[in-house]
């Protein structure tokens, strides 16, 4: 009887912290919070941008006061080599400009996308000394490898994870293929963790995946920091029907991004399936001249994100054939919200977001055998393939919302406060 007590009494506590819980979740959404978002924009528009867009305009419909600090990677061609490498370390323009932002108007929380290179982790130090928590979306591996990839070659490549200095990457000229300016990305990581900046000036990090989680753990980021908040669809595009009879690959093209996989797995397909390309990027040449004899693949080049979604709707499948280590893949969460099974590389957070044989198939990166056996499955059982549909749509429902995102963004937004004023 006494164990029944306290049995009853262990379940009325838990029902009681519950209920709590629920309660303090319910007055966090509903606290208006006045956030800077912080961004480094890229000289061609993709993934992280529209990620980062998307999660401005969440807030911002939510009733949150939204700033902008932004900068553009067009400035650098105005830049000499010397000044944009100590501007990459460190900023003094953006220091300026940040502390006056914060001191014109105040703030609850700095919310960092990309710093890289212009902007620089002053804007860190900038936020701190007004008193303001900090958060930084870890977008790529930048903190921990010079090309911010972990690929080189046309491979993976770790030889910079966990090294103090990422000596390896200056040696290979990993960024920009220059060891120039792979020395000053590598000076900027070094420095930095030798102030202690990745350590002290950070509250919390956001990591997009568990995978990517890992891997900056491994890296040397404070684990009890990194926090996983996965990128969202928003506005919901709606599920299309699947009956256009082509297969849909969206993303840059480049050679981390699986092309010459792609391209082999086609060739070596018994079953000619149409293969629609929508992107632009170093490869777009090469690509345009490998498939002016292959009737069956269609570069249709860049296009816009309702047209992208039309494609997405109605195409058969998506293909996601990246050989590096994606810290998410907003692409394939784009084609579950419109029903499509992604048949993906089984690498990074591709293999996380891909349940295989529910809401796709999974290949060995690298390996267009193996693609074309995956592709040739999905179009050999149709009634498996319908139900890939149907559990597609209900991945997005259930986990990349901007509702289900939301919550979890205010939650962390509430812990780093928290943690900042300890």
């Amino acid at each position: 009887m006494l164990k029944l007590c306290h049995r009853v009494e262990a379940i009325n506590q838990s029902a009681r912290f519950r209920k709590l819980a629920k309660n303090m979740i319910k007055d966090l959404l509903h606290t208006k919070m006045s956030i800077l978002s912080v961004h480094n924009c890229y000289l061609l528009y993709g993934g992280e941008d529209e990620s980062r867009r998307v999660e401005e305009r969440m807030l911002q419909k939510m009733g949150h006061q939204v700033g902008i600090y932004e900068e553009d990677n067009q400035r650098i061609a105005t830049i000499n080599s010397i000044q944009m490498a100590l501007k990459t370390t460190w900023s003094i323009e953006s220091y300026r400009i940040l502390k006056e932002k914060l001191n014109h108007q105040p703030q609850d929380i700095v919310h960092v996308q990309n710093f890289f290179p212009l902007i620089s982790p002053s804007v860190y130090y900038a936020a701190k000394e007004v008193g303001v928590p900090v958060v930084q979306t870890l977008r790529n591996y930048r903190l921990l490898c010079p090309n911010a990839l972990f690929f080189r070659q046309g491979k993976v490549c770790e030889d910079c994870l966990g090294k103090f200095l990422p000596l390896p990457g200056v040696l290979h000229g990993c960024y920009k293929e220059s060891r120039m300016a792979t020395a000053a990305v590598a000076a900027m990581l070094s420095i930095h963790r030798t102030v202690g900046t990745w350590a002290e000036m950070v509250d919390t990090y956001i990591a997009l995946s568990e995978f990517a989680r890992q891997k900056f753990i491994e890296g040397g980021l404070p684990e009890e920091r990194i926090l996983v908040k996965p990128n969202f669809v928003d506005p919901d595009p709606g599920a299309g029907s699947g009956q256009g009879g082509y297969a849909l690959y969206v993303g840059r093209l480049s050679v981390e991004k699986g092309l010459d996989t792609l391209v082999k797995a086609w060739k070596q397909m018994k079953i000619k399936t149409p293969l629609k390309i929508v992107g632009e990027g170093p490869l777009a040449q090469r690509l345009a001249d490998e498939t002016s004899n292959m009737p069956h693949i269609t570069w249709l080049g860049r296009k816009s994100i309702q047209d992208t979604y039309e494609l997405m709707g109605e195409a058969k499948f998506l293909v996601f054939p990246s050989e590096w280590y994606e810290t998410f893949g907003r692409v394939a969460v784009e084609a579950f919200a419109k029903g499509t099974p992604v048949i993906g590389a089984d690498i990074g957070a591709i293999a996380e977001l891909i349940d295989h044989k529910r809401t796709g198939l999974k290949f060995c990166p690298g390996n267009p055998a193996d693609l074309a056996a995956q592709i040739e499955w999905l179009l050999t059982h149709p009634l498996e393939y319908k139900q890939m549909r149907h559990e597609a749509r209900a991945e997005f429902e259930a986990n990349y919302t901007m509702n289900r995102n939301y919550h979890r963004l205010m939650e962390i937004y509430e812990l780093t406060r928290r943690r900042a004023s300890c």
